[in-house]
């Protein structure tokens, strides 16, 4: 009698080996693990449990089998809507304990809360195994019977085989899903992203290339997927440089341009070029090296910087424009006036016939107050706009500047000839608003100042041996002198350590 179970057993387990090798996933195996299961014992229902997600639940019913659905099914329904805290009821016990549990008669056992309706339905006895991994119970697995059953030791023995089968099966199916759904969420990312994301190998060989990639560039993702990414992508003058930084990178592992945004230039399958932001990352498997670029089509912001900087050249120029009518009205209208003034003044003193020296006094007084009116005046209009500027250049209009700067002043190289218009004024505003900030604040002995032409920039620098600490946030009048540079696509670069002075660098293209 123990040969022929043991040899039943036996078969069960290859049974249920064959069902695990032919099923892809725990949901698909369940349903014909317990009808095996239960068939060949003799046993009437069948339920599998697992971990409830449920909060204050521990495990739930997720798959149910009855030998009679109509005298079972309400018994059925009862189970799979069920859930369990740890230690209560049949499969709580099992869970708890990680062993097996045998009931030979449910309505006698305190701890069956399903044992009326099992009665109802014709059930007397149940047993219960655990679905065990290395990591512990992930289910249990109970059958119930319709005569009353002595407890199976050969039974329960083999209940832990098929246990340890059937969890080591559960914990692949759960990890191959879990691999199945973070494929998917890397399909539905990748092929939803707004920006181009193109996977190239160790040879620069395409491997994926999304949508959006697709909609950049121009080519469907079957055309290109196997290519070399240079030949397609990437424009002709710039493909010798990509070869190379890629092939150095192989070689080397030095990283030049991973994980930093860069803008070049792309190329459609068109062959037309725009510009794109590129960011590249290393995907971290061992083996042959892979890598993600992510790309953007920036010609639109592109587009929107030029209007931006052609937006802030026209305010500059604006500007400009309305400092030169200023000082001309100055120096055509109320200087001419007040010179007038002075002449006349200087006609009728002379002309007074014995004078008392009261009248001369008061005449002498007004020349004088109108000649400092005219001096103010005339270094208003200069500081609006100094006519030298316009009518001699930089070089006289910087000299005459710095003769008058509250701090000595060393012009360490100045240019000769004339530059644009709008770089000359940049770079006399520059000066003059930093020769007055050391004046006011620097506590400086002297200042050095150097405008250099080098290939196409004009680089300015203005340097004092002050107390240093100036702040571009604080004041407008850096503020106003970083926009009047950016404006012609310069840049200006502030350095001020405490105690040890102040440094001005502006480039500023001269085209």
């Amino acid at each position: 009698m123990t040969t022929q179970a043991g040899g039943k057993f036996l078969a069960l387990e290859h049974d249920v080996a064959l069902i695990l090798v032919e099923t892809v996933g725990a949901a698909e195996a369940y349903p014909r693990l317990l009808e095996t299961i239960a068939t060949s014992l003799g046993w009437q229902f069948g339920a599998v449990w697992e971990e409830s997600p449920a909060p204050h639940a521990f495990v739930r019913c997720v798959e149910a089998w009855c030998a009679d659905p109509e005298a079972l099914g309400e018994f059925a329904r009862l189970t799979k809507g069920l859930t369990l805290a740890p230690g209560f009821g049949l499969p709580g016990r099992v869970w708890s304990s990680g062993s097996p549990v045998w009931i030979g008669e449910v309505e006698l056992d305190p701890n069956f809360p399903r044992a009326q309706a099992a009665l109802e339905a014709g059930l007397r006895a149940a047993f219960c195994f655990p679905i065990r991994t290395a990591r512990g119970v992930v289910g249990a697995i109970e059958f119930l019977a319709g005569d009353l059953r002595e407890a199976d030791d050969e039974l329960l023995a083999t209940t832990e085989s098929l246990g340890s089968q059937i969890g080591q099966f559960v914990e692949r199916s759960r990890a191959e899903q879990a691999i199945r759904e973070r494929e998917a969420r890397h399909a539905a990312i990748f092929d939803s992203a707004l920006d181009a994301i193109i996977t190239i190998d160790d040879r620069g060989r395409v491997l994926e290339f999304n949508s959006a990639a697709e909609q950049t560039f121009g080519y469907q993702a079957e055309e290109i997927v196997g290519r070399e990414m240079a030949e397609l992508i990437v424009p002709a003058g710039l493909r010798d440089e990509h070869r190379m930084g890629f092939a150095r990178y192989l070689e080397t592992g030095e990283e030049r341009i991973l994980g930093r945004r860069l803008e070049l230039a792309g190329m459609r399958a068109d062959g037309s070029e725009f510009p794109v932001e590129l960011t590249i990352t290393r995907i971290g498997l061992e083996g042959p090296a892979f890598f993600t670029g992510y790309l953007r089509d920036i010609t639109e912001r592109k587009r929107a910087e030029k209007e931006l900087r052609a937006s802030r050249v026209r305010l500059v120029e604006a500007q400009d424009a309305e400092r030169k009518r200023l000082e001309r009205n100055l120096h055509d209208g109320a200087q001419q006036r007040l010179v007038s003034l002075a002449l006349t003044l200087r006609l009728a003193r002379e002309r007074i016939e014995e004078p008392d020296e009261e009248t001369l006094e008061l005449l002498d007084r007004a020349a004088e107050e109108l000649t400092l009116a005219l001096d103010e005046l005339r270094e208003l209009a200069r500081g609006i706009h100094p006519a030298v500027l316009s009518e001699r250049g930089l070089r006289p209009a910087l000299e005459g500047v710095a003769s008058r700067a509250p701090v000595p002043v060393e012009l360490t190289a100045l240019p000769d000839g004339r530059l644009p218009e709008a770089v000359e004024a940049a770079a006399y505003y520059l000066v003059c608003e930093a020769l007055v900030n050391v004046g006011r604040y620097a506590n400086a002995s002297r200042a050095e100042v150097s405008i250099v032409s080098n290939d196409g920039v004009l680089v300015v620098e203005i340097e004092d041996d002050g107390i240093g600490g100036a702040d571009e946030a604080k004041g407008t009048g850096l503020r106003g002198l970083t926009d009047r540079v950016e404006a012609l696509a310069g840049r200006l670069e502030v350095v001020s350590e405490p105690e040890r002075g102040t440094r001005l660098r502006a480039e500023i293209p001269l085209t």
